[in-house]
């Protein structure tokens, strides 16, 4: 608990990241921020064996 602990506040701020103990927040607004989606690539269709 503490500078060390990942899952608290003070550990996010002391790493630099975010997270649920931390949300990142848009100082301006207040709101939190939204992620974009990632984007899903489109599976090939694995090719057909020939008889």
């Amino acid at each position: 608990m503490g500078k060390g602990d990942r899952r608290t506040r003070r550990g996010k701020i002391y790493r630099s990241s975010y997270g649920n103990a931390r949300p990142h927040v848009d100082i301006v607004t207040g709101a939190a921020v939204a992620k974009p989606a990632a984007k899903t690539a489109a599976k090939k269709a694995a090719p057909r064996k020939k008889a």
